[in-house]
């Protein structure tokens, strides 16, 4: 990676509109030093009100990273495990939690619910879940999924450096880190699990951890976290290049604007967000652009060469994409207290599509297919994708930059999941 000319770095920025983003009472509030995070008002009218819905973590100082999951604060289902599985606990069956389960994510996405034994996903997330392991128990047992424990060999927790103890402090990103592993869950669940919890949310620290997954014997990471991009961005774009591994990121929940790190990177899978909803069509399911929906043209980053799009003259994000609109969202079980309330929930943002597409590559078993995100712009790709049409994730004078247009385009990328021939 290099930077790209004070000419390039102009249109760069043009192409982002960012006279019209910041001209705008309907923009984010962008920052040139960490990601501020989504503002209610730079969602489309289809995204959840700002009321029904919170950041788990809030704005990050310069050198630091925040988490982008989003959950909805008018959703709790209480503790427990639900389904068929809880009448082993209160003798009779209970009701499925709100949102969506695997089984709704595997139809909506025409995916398996078997294969990925011989992958194991990485998630890296800042500081501890004491709950993790406990709570990930309760969401597969409620959805009938195979246990996946330390005990079993499935599930392993680390420190940053590998080591099962002494792990960090919580840093607040309990919501996040339950969602990740049940994302993972849902997309693969004979997939093992690899959690690493890096000391901090500092970019030095968790760029670390994701040489950590790796050497650890990962065959994809997850990262649902990002940084405005900017100068030094490069100094962590090898610790997440990995060939033979494949690397996901979210691309941010703040829609059009400045692109974040590490989705930027050019050896990164950068996944945007649609809303998913079922319908009566043939497909019985259908998809939009989520609002929140990160996208941007890099001012910082050479456009790759598989990458072809006409307005951007550097790295364009996202490239591909899955359910992310909290409206739409998953079912997430984080039982610690220190998380707001505690028990089910309805959790959303590209922290959820990043983990399920991890999940997804590993259920397909291809993980060295994907050095980058190029096999997904490939002709061949198309008929494993949905192509994602209508919606928008900021204002571009329809453009798709910001809108979900036919073909390639900055919210929805090449599109979301259409079995595993594109994985």
């Amino acid at each position: 990676m290099r930077l790209i000319s004070r000419s390039r770095l102009r249109l760069g920025a043009a192409a982002v509109g960012v006279a019209a983003l910041t001209a705008t009472a309907s923009t984010v509030a962008l920052s040139t030093t960490a990601y501020a995070g989504p503002a209610a008002s730079a969602h489309t009218a289809s995204s959840t009100a700002a009321s029904t819905v919170r950041d788990v973590c809030g704005a990050a100082k310069a050198g630091y990273d925040r988490c982008l999951a989003e959950v909805r604060t008018d959703v709790h289902e209480g503790l427990g495990v639900r389904g068929k599985a809880a009448a082993a606990v209160t003798g009779h069956a209970a009701a499925l939690p709100a949102g969506f389960g695997p089984a709704d994510l595997q139809a909506a996405y025409k995916l398996p619910s078997t294969g990925g034994a011989n992958q194991t996903v990485a998630i890296v997330d800042a500081g501890d879940d004491a709950s993790a392991e406990a709570d990930l128990a309760v969401y597969r047992a409620t959805y009938g999924l195979p246990a996946c424990t330390t005990a079993d060999g499935c599930f392993t927790k680390v420190n940053q450096t590998g080591a099962s103890a002494p792990l960090p402090a919580d840093q607040g990103w309990g919501i996040e880190i339950a969602l990740d592993v049940d994302m993972v869950s849902a997309a693969c669940p004979q997939c093992h699990i690899l959690l690493v919890e890096s000391d901090d949310a500092s970019s030095q620290n968790l760029a670390a951890s994701v040489d950590t997954a790796v050497r650890l014997g990962a065959t994809e990471v997850s990262n649902s976290y990002g940084a405005t991009e900017g100068n030094g961005i490069q100094a962590y774009a090898p610790d997440y290049a990995h060939p033979g591994v494949a690397i996901f990121a979210s691309s941010g929940d703040s829609g059009y604007g400045i692109p974040i790190v590490p989705a930027a990177y050019s050896s990164v899978i950068a996944v945007g967000g649609t809303s998913l909803t079922k319908d009566v069509s043939a497909r019985g399911w259908s998809e939009t652009a989520w609002g929140g929906a990160g996208s941007g043209c890099s001012a910082w980053i050479d456009k790759p060469a598989w990458q072809r799009d006409q307005d951007c003259p550097g790295r364009m994000t996202a490239d591909v994409s899955a359910d992310a609109d909290p409206n739409t969202g998953p079912a997430v079980y984080d039982a610690n207290p220190h998380d707001g309330t505690p028990g089910w929930g309805v959790v959303g943002g590209t922290s959820a599509a990043s983990p399920f597409l991890a999940g997804v590559v590993a259920q397909a078993g291809n993980p060295a297919k994907f050095p980058n995100a190029s096999a997904f712009y490939s002709p061949s790709a198309a008929a494993g994708l949905n192509d994602v049409v209508g919606g928008a994730n900021g204002s571009c004078a329809g453009d798709y930059l910001c809108t979900a247009v036919a073909g390639y385009d900055g919210p929805t990328g090449m599109g979301s999941p259409n079995g595993l021939s594109a994985f």
